[in-house]
């Protein structure tokens, strides 16, 4: 794994073609310090946006770039930190360049995301022949095909030269008993190589029976400071094997990052995210 920090605006969504993630942000849902959790992922001609939270218009702004350059999306659920910027990517694309972005999406997601977020913003501006805008008018839709032979469902798509295989995680409610009984969320393998595991509660057999399965490089995952609530408890995610958390860069933390920088080197990882950062395979 290589790191290296952005160093000229504007970013570009083009590289050599190495695997390359790039963490538009690294903060909690309420970070003040630091951007939302949103990735972007870029290989060669192709890139992919993982999430678009309520500040990813801003974060991409101060990049150098437009939510409307982004071409590809995929959203793993439906907290505002990685949906609040989908109403503006929509409308900015249709009313500004007339355009649609791609998004990967199941259909059970796309009801969920349409129904509950983003219809009363964005269906009822038009009024379209008999009936008001749908999730359609604004999107190509990419659908994911489910794969088999797995520890739990998985499904497939592809961004151009991207790869990815998105599985159920067990993030909300804090009630829930695991990923089957949860509300939608997911994370991705990427290429076969990386696990980024968006928001999660600690889910032991989900890091270690991926990193079985796969030739798992590098492991970006949801981490918090304190005990309980419905993302990942350092205090849990020491309990992992070594050679899994040598591989493991947490994110998604809080403002309080500094109290445990020396705590997350103590168990064993290689570091919190850096926001502004390539971490590239």
């Amino acid at each position: 794994m290589r790191i290296e920090r952005l160093e000229n605006t504007p970013i570009s969504l083009k590289n050599d073609g190495r695997l390359s993630l790039f963490f538009i942000g690294v903060g909690s849902a309420f970070s003040k310090r630091h951007f939302q959790t949103n990735l972007l992922v870029i290989k060669g001609e192709d890139h992919l946006l993982i999430d678009c939270g309520s500040k990813m218009p801003q974060a991409l702004f101060e990049l150098g770039i437009s939510i409307m350059d982004i071409k590809n999306f995929f959203i793993t659920h439906s907290h505002a930190d990685h949906i609040g910027g989908l109403e503006e990517a929509m409308l900015m694309n249709r009313y500004v360049k007339k355009q649609k972005a791609n998004i990967i999406i199941s259909k059970e997601y796309q009801s969920i995301l349409w129904n509950h977020s983003l219809r009363g913003g964005c269906s009822f501006n038009e009024h379209k022949g008999n009936h008001y805008l749908e999730f359609e008018d604004y999107w190509e839709i990419i659908r994911p095909e489910k794969i088999t032979g797995y520890f739990r469902p998985m499904w497939e798509a592809r961004s151009g030269s991207l790869n990815i295989k998105i599985f159920r995680t067990m993030h909300i409610p804090e009630s829930a008993r695991g990923w089957a009984d949860s509300f939608y969320s997911v994370g991705i393998i990427i290429d076969d190589r990386i696990l980024f595991s968006s928001d999660t509660r600690f889910d032991r057999e989900m890091i270690v029976e991926i990193n079985k399965a796969f030739n798992i490089e590098g492991i970006f995952h949801d981490c918090q400071f304190f005990p309980g609530g419905v993302h990942s408890p350092l205090e849990e995610l020491k309990t992992l094997p070594a050679e899994i958390k040598k591989k493991t860069v947490l994110t998604h933390y809080g403002d309080n990052w500094e109290d445990f920088e020396a705590k997350v080197t103590e168990y064993g990882f290689p570091g919190l995210g850096k926001q502004w950062y390539f971490y590239s395979f």
